[in-house]
């Protein structure tokens, strides 16, 4: 599989992307803890089908300290065991939040009270824009057919 252009190596996705990263970078540098942000950018992806982003966000994930059978299990989250109730909820939230146009009503007002009961407001709004990047990274990805296997923990910096 090739990709459609060379998307990261084109000058005006350079541009695009320096934004989309300093979004991305504020977000990692909240208190939002690391785990949760990569469990969520893993759900995203996957409802996403995003090969690329799924393949970088587990390997991360992994490299991080993340447990094996963890990472098999976030697609199934809900029947899993291993999660907290804190990852549950930003999973529920980033599952609604991903799929906003299969919903009527968009994100629920129980999924926001459960995400709100066990995050504070800067973590919320961390939350919130890291499911906005991690789509928008996905649609950038999914459109362009980015092929997805070669990635190496760190190696975006």
């Amino acid at each position: 599989m090739e990709s459609r252009v060379n998307y990261f190596g084109h000058p005006l996705a350079a541009k695009v992307l320096r934004h989309i990263n300093s979004a991305g970078k504020a977000v990692s540098d909240s208190t939002l803890p690391a785990a949760t942000q990569e469990l969520v950018k893993i759900r995203a992806s996957q409802i996403n089908g995003c090969g690329f982003c799924t393949d970088m966000h587990t390997k991360d994930a992994a490299h991080a300290g993340e447990t094996a059978q963890r990472l098999h299990l976030v697609a199934a989250w809900r029947e899993a065991t291993c999660f907290t109730d804190a990852e549950r909820a930003a999973l529920e939230l980033a599952e609604q939040g991903t799929r906003i146009a299969d919903a009527a009503g968009g994100v629920t007002d129980e999924a926001w009270v459960s995400a709100a009961k066990y995050f504070d407001e800067d973590q919320l709004v961390a939350l919130i824009s890291l499911i906005a990047v991690i789509n928008a990274y996905n649609r950038v990805n999914v459109i362009n057919q980015q092929p997805a296997g070669d990635y190496q923990p760190g190696q975006f910096g």
